[in-house]
Formats: C-alpha cells, sequence, structure tokens
C-alpha cells in the first residue's frame, strides 16, 4: 500500500503540469474526429522494477530502442520517470504512454513483442540475465474534466 502511494504521489506533480500545459491549448483546435478519438483513448501507467543492480541497463534500453519502438507500433510516449527516494530509486522505472484505444492497446502490445528489432534488442540487453523482476501496469481513461485525455 505504501508503495502505491508513493508512486501515485511521485506521478502527481508530472501529470498536473503536463495537465495544465495541455489544458491551456483550445478545444476549438480540436477537430471534432480527433475530440470523439481522445474519448475512447487510454493511458497506461507502468512501473518497472529491476533486479538489483539492472537498473541503469533498463534505462539505456529504453532511452535507446524502446521509446522509438513504441512510438512504432502505435503506443504515444507521454513521461518516464525515477522515484527520488531509496529503495525505489535504485531499482524502479514508471512511465506512461496513451493508446487510442484499449483494444488498441492490446494490438499495440502483440505488434511490440513480435517485432523483430525488439526481439533482438531484448537479447541483447540481457545477455546477463533479466533486467525486470515485476512489471506492472495499469490503464487509464480521462475523466469527464481532465485537461488531458
Amino acid at each position: 500500500m505504501n508503495r502505491n502511494r508513493l508512486l501515485l504521489t511521485l506521478l502527481t506533480l508530472p501529470m498536473l503540469t503536463l495537465g495544465f500545459w495541455l489544458g491551456r491549448m483550445s478545444h476549438s483546435q480540436i477537430e471534432p474526429s480527433a475530440e470523439a478519438s481522445a474519448q475512447k483513448r487510454v493511458f497506461e501507467i507502468r512501473t518497472y522494477t529491476t533486479l538489483e543492480g539492472k537498473l541503469d541497463a533498463l534505462h539505456a534500453r529504453f532511452r535507446n530502442h524502446t521509446t522509438k519502438l513504441f512510438e512504432k507500433h502505435g503506443m504515444t510516449n507521454i513521461g518516464y520517470w525515477s522515484p527520488q527516494d531509496a529503495p525505489l530509486s535504485q531499482n524502479t522505472l514508471v512511465y506512461i504512454i496513451a493508446h487510442p484505444s484499449r483494444e488498441a492497446a492490446q494490438a499495440n502490445w502483440k505488434a511490440f513483442r513480435e517485432d523483430p528489432e525488439w526481439v533482438r534488442v531484448k537479447a541483447e540487453s540481457e545477455t546477463g540475465g533479466a533486467l525486470t523482476a515485476k512489471v506492472e501496469s495499469v490503464y487509464l481513461a480521462g475523466t469527464p474534466y481532465s485537461p488531458l485525455k
């Protein structure tokens, strides 16, 4: 429970900042079709807990490969964060991506996992063993009053 509360606290400021910035965009700039699509849009918060000593390797894999592959497969990179306080600062990566819909998320992940480039990158980055001990995923939908949907 403490870990979930900490992660929620860590995500609050970046999400508020991003929401404020996006909320300043005029609704008149959004076409009706884009607004309708945004209603189905889902955000995915993912938390990776690495094995001891593997966090830097995970950051390198994301920085050099994963984020680009996400975009290739229809996932929008929203943000990536590292907890500031130990022990989570030593083994945790938290990020948010967006998908056009929950159905699209399933298709995006399937295509991503089957991508030969991802298969190669994952294998190369794990020659010394797996990087992650645990991966958690939570899907979110924007509320009617959220500036970010």
